[in-house]
Formats: structure tokens, C-alpha cells, sequence
């Protein structure tokens, strides 16, 4: 073979060549539009996604704004509820005080009256009975026989006889117009009974002959203060129109001895003696 032989012989592969890049290129293309097909096939999953998420999140949110507004008119009637409650029990309230204030008001003034009465009622008692006493005295002044004698009392009061020892108290007695009732009081903290009265020895003072003395009568209690020895400590008791009289003739350490006149008839208020 001659050397021009084998120099043509060498130009023959080119055509080779030429059909690899156009493998090479077409398998690019393929690859390229699967590429294409990939990512559209992904961004339709990508959207399909976001909208599924965006009407999931939608949901939610129109869930949690219903939830939110019947939580708000929950809330708004319970409001209601208590303002009307707190309403009512203030009304109910203001008319039971409004009620009690009416009825303290009527009992005051029906108690304020009723003490009136009861006023000008001993006030007219009293009245009377001093005129009673006062003219009695003046026809016993000519009697010098006895040694008993008539002071006025702590009340103002002219009181009965008063006896100053044992034997002036036996003429009383003998005289049979009040009961008597003698007593030997020490100090202590429970009262003593004596007649229908209560009396507790508060205080003595035997150099100046006086003493202090609780009286309970008629569920109420007096203080007779600083009284002194034969003096009459007057009190008026339900039922009797003459007061009563406590008359102490001794006075001595934490102890008195006296004695209690009271009226022989117990009369009602406007009851009429024969």
C-alpha cells in the first residue's frame, strides 16, 4: 500500500463524531425537560400544598374567631346575669333597711309617747299625794306624843314615819298602814331580796354615816348614791301609788341595817280606791 493510500484512509471516523454530540445532545434535551417536568410537577405539589395550608390555617382561624365570639357573649351574658343579680339584691337591700328604719322610727315614737304618759301620769300621782301628805301633816303637827318623824325623801317626796331604832319601827308596825321589812345587808356581789326588791350594798362610809346602794325593782336597777343614815331613799314600783321607802338607821363596815316600807295596797294605774 502506498503512502497516499494510507493518507486518505485516516479522514474516515469524523462521522462518528458528530452522531455522539447528537446523542450527547439529545440526551441534554431529555434531561433538561425532565428537569422542566420535575420542577412543574413539583410547584404544583408546592401549590397544592400552600393552598391546602392556607385553607387549613383559614379553618382555624374561623374556629378560633367563632370560639372567641361565643366566649364573648358567654362572658357578656353572665355580665348581664350578675349586674341583674346585683341590682335586685340592692333594691331588696335598700327596701329592707328603708322598712326597718320606718318600724325603729314607729317603735321610738310609740316608746317616746308611752314614756310621756307615764310621766305626767307619776307626775299627777305625785302631785296629789304630796297634797294628800302635806295636808295630813298640818292636822299631825299638834301630836308631840311620838318621837317618829316625817321628812321629805330623795324623790321630794314627803315620806311616812320614819323610825330611827327598833322601837320606833314596832310603833310603825303597830300602826299597820305599810308593810316593813327589816334587813341586815353586808357587801357583796349578789343582791339580797328584801320585800319585793333587790338590794346590794355598793359602799359604806360609817365615819360620815353614809352609804351606796343598788336597788333592782321592775327589771331595772337604781343607784342610790352617798345616802345618809334615816334618811327615806324613795322609789316608785309598778302598781303602787306611793313610793317605796328604804330607811338605813346604821351604817358600819361594809354593812347597813335597815328597813323597808311599802305601800299595805297596790293599786293599778286609774283604779279607784272605796
Amino acid at each position: 500500500m502506498s503512502a497516499n493510500d494510507l493518507g486518505q484512509s485516516k479522514p474516515a471516523p469524523r462521522p462518528r463524531s458528530h452522531t455522539g454530540i447528537l446523542w450527547l445532545l439529545g440526551l441534554g434535551l431529555i434531561l433538561a425537560l425532565a428537569g422542566n417536568v420535575y420542577q412543574f410537577v413539583r410547584g404544583e405539589q408546592i401549590a397544592r400544598n400552600v393552598e391546602l395550608m392556607k385553607q387549613s390555617t383559614q379553618g382555624q382561624i374561623a374556629q378560633l374567631s367563632n370560639a372567641a365570639a361565643a366566649t364573648l357573649e358567654e362572658n357578656q351574658q353572665r355580665f348581664e346575669a350578675m349586674k341583674k343579680q346585683l341590682q335586685e339584691t340592692t333594691a331588696t337591700a335598700l327596701r329592707q333597711a328603708k322598712s326597718e328604719v320606718n318600724r325603729s322610727s314607729s317603735q321610738l315614737s310609740h316608746s317616746l309617747e308611752q314614756k310621756h304618759r307615764e310621766m305626767a301620769g307619776k307626775l299627777a300621782d305625785l302631785k296629789e299625794d304630796t297634797d294628800t301628805r302635806l295636808d295630813k301633816v298640818s292636822k299631825d303637827l299638834d301630836q308631840t306624843g311620838s318621837d317618829l318623824k316625817r321628812v321629805v325623801g330623795d324623790l321630794g317626796v314627803m315620806s311616812g314615819d320614819v323610825a330611827t331604832n327598833s322601837k320606833e319601827l314596832a310603833e310603825l308596825k303597830q300602826l299597820g298602814e305599810r308593810n316593813f321589812f327589816e334587813f341586815d345587808l353586808t357587801k357583796q356581789k349578789q343582791p339580797q331580796k328584801v320585800g319585793d326588791i333587790r338590794l346590794t350594798l355598793k359602799k359604806t362610809d360609817p365615819k360620815h354615816n353614809r352609804y351606796t346602794l343598788e336597788v333592782l325593782a321592775d327589771d331595772r336597777t337604781i343607784e342610790k348614791k352617798d345616802k345618809t343614815i334615816n334618811e327615806p331613799v324613795q322609789l316608785y314600783v309598778a302598781g303602787a301609788r306611793q313610793p317605796y321607802e328604804i330607811v338605813v338607821n346604821q351604817v358600819k363596815k361594809n354593812e347597813i341595817v335597815g328597813y323597808l316600807a311599802t305601800p299595805k295596797v297596790r293599786l293599778a294605774r286609774g283604779q279607784a280606791t272605796d
